[in-house]
């Protein structure tokens, strides 16, 4: 019998998966389903996006042909000019930038393109499942650095033992954070990140998809702000929460050369690219008007005070955060003991109300759930309705 592979096998269930039945199964019992749990945008790509891609792709049948995989030449000078503009820190869109069908896809690709079997990868947690299954795949190592409440989220480098240190090559972050909407005030956390790196020869990747999302004149920085960050590291951001296109699969690295040459190399080998069309699109975004994501922020940012608000009035004090589309919820008191996935499996399966357990974010996301804020606005009225008749009747199960 041919079997997958261990590395396939040994994979952790994807929570999502598990969620995603449920949501079936509520479904079929056509029980009326409010969905908090993917992080997927429910707000329609903006218009003059779409146009521009409509226009190519009748207008244009060049673009139907295969890109290419570095990304074309139009697509990275848009991103360089953007990164100027919103960061100040200088690009070469020939050698340090690279196109990625989604930040996800980039993330697990780098995974491949640097790690062997058995390599060593320090990976925050609670953190996105593709930083730590990334890894996996590839059958690399993975440490996991605690982010804790206590400590705003942030990861402690002086309490990463030193052995553990010198051994690993990859050390994976993203602010503001998914899922625990964490972010960096300043730079000086970045500062140590990459003194922490040069000291012990590590591969900085960070995760910055959410880097547009932020909220009350909050403005979250690059990495490569950093003098001498370059050197080290290589930074990820994504069209999907952005500009809500999360289905276009479009994305993109930037970093040293010599970090993005190899990834490229491997991508080369791998797949084709982005679709030029959607590139040109992409760029279009990128060099138009910015007032589309400004609108995407506000909306946000009216559902995270409502939902905010209404848990609060529901005695389920939840932190406000300043960055991403989520809310990172402790459990309430009386059903700690319970478990996430337990609360999270009865509250769909009870209420119609979909949401991410922590635990399926690593083992240090047990005790908390994320809510997407991804529905129409008038359906979280009924999510706190609901929210707050599973609180006061449903009984806690002991020991989830």
């Amino acid at each position: 019998m041919i079997e997958p592979s261990k590395k396939l096998q040994e994979l952790p269930p994807y929570f999502l998966s598990k969620i995603n039945l449920l949501k079936l199964e509520a479904y079929k019992k056509k029980l009326d389903v409010i969905d908090l749990g993917m992080g997927n945008p429910d707000i329609p790509t903006p218009p003059h996006i779409v146009e521009r891609l409509c226009e190519t792709i009748k207008d244009h049948p060049r673009t139907h042909r295969y890109p290419q995989a570095k990304g074309m030449p139009k697509f990275r000078a848009s991103i360089a000019e953007w990164f100027e503009k919103r960061f100040h820190v200088s690009l070469n869109p020939e050698k340090e930038i690279l196109s990625l069908i989604g930040s996800k896809e980039g993330i697990a690709h780098l995974c491949m393109a640097y790690l062997n079997p058995d390599d060593l990868a320090l990976v925050g947690n609670p953190g996105y499942p593709v930083h730590f299954n990334g890894v996996y795949l590839t059958g690399g190592k993975v440490h996991f650095v605690p982010l804790k409440k206590d400590k705003n989220y942030l990861p402690d480098l002086e309490e990463i033992p030193e052995k553990i240190a010198k051994k690993a090559k990859i050390l994976f972050l993203n602010y503001p954070n998914n899922p625990t909407t964490a972010t960096v005030d300043n730079l000086e956390f970045f500062e140590r990140v990459v003194h922490f790196a040069k000291k012990y020869e590590i591969l900085v990747a960070h995760d910055n998809a959410y880097s547009e999302i932020t909220f009350d004149g909050y403005e979250a920085p690059s990495f490569l702000q950093v003098p001498g960050a370059k050197d080290v590291g290589i930074e990820f951001f994504s069209f999907s929460k952005t500009y809500n296109m999360a289905g276009w699969r479009v994305g993109f690295a930037v970093g040293g050369e010599k970090w993005i040459a190899p990834f490229e190399k491997l991508k080369s080998f791998l797949d084709y690219g982005v679709p030029t069309f959607i590139q040109l699109a992409a760029s279009w975004a990128l060099k138009s008007s910015q007032e589309c994501v400004q609108q995407t922020v506000l909306k946000y940012q009216k559902r995270r005070d409502f939902m905010v608000q209404g848990l609060a009035k529901l005695g389920w004090d939840v932190p406000t955060p300043k960055a991403t589309m989520y809310l990172w919820a402790e459990l309430p008191e009386a059903f700690k003991t319970e478990g996430s996935l337990s609360f999270s499996e009865r509250l769909i399966k009870e209420t119609g109300v979909a949401v991410s357990p922590g635990v399926g974010f690593g083992p240090y996301g047990e005790g908390f759930i994320r809510m997407a804020l991804v529905t129409h606005d008038k359906r979280f009225h009924d999510a706190l309705l609901r929210i707050k008749n599973f609180l006061k009747i449903a009984p806690p199960k002991k020991g989830g």
